[in-house]
């Protein structure tokens, strides 16, 4: 029974450091969280430690070459392809990524955010913006090349 036990024990840390060893790093289909449309593929990336996203590609019809109309300052009338959204966030102990440089191009608003790997899934990335006491969650899937 303690040889059972044991053995149960080992396949339970391997398979948690299987999950908590899983990796953002990489690309990423954002899905609108209001209609399931697919939008864009993010490319997230380290630097120094710390967590960057860009988007890569405009999938949505019609937008492939959108322009920042709503941004301000120097990202005002950029094209969105190549635009970083995701600014510097940092990790945790609990695997999360959090940062207050989460920017919406459409809306032309930066949240401060959260970005964490669906614990049942690995292959899905929820990406949640603050603004105040309200969030909105995404979630997006991994592109597998």
């Amino acid at each position: 029974m303690k040889k059972d036990n044991l053995i149960l024990a080992l396949m339970l840390a391997m398979f948690t450091s299987t999950i908590s060893g899983q990796n953002i790093v990489g690309k990423w289909k954002t899905i609108d969280d209001r209609n399931g449309n697919s939008k864009a593929i993010v490319e997230l990336y380290k630097q120094n430690g710390r967590l960057y996203g860009k988007v890569l590609k405009i999938l949505e019809k019609g937008k492939e070459n959108a322009k920042c109309v709503k941004c301000d300052g120097e990202l005002k009338d950029k094209p969105v392809e190549g635009m970083r959204i995701i600014h510097g966030f940092e990790s945790n102990e609990k695997g999360e990524y959090r940062g207050k440089r989460l920017f919406d191009p459409e809306q032309g608003m930066t949240f401060r955010g959260r970005i964490w790997l669906d614990p049942n899934n690995a292959d899905q990335l929820k990406v949640r913006g603050y603004l105040a006491f309200l969030y909105r969650t995404q979630t997006w899937l991994r592109v597998i090349e």
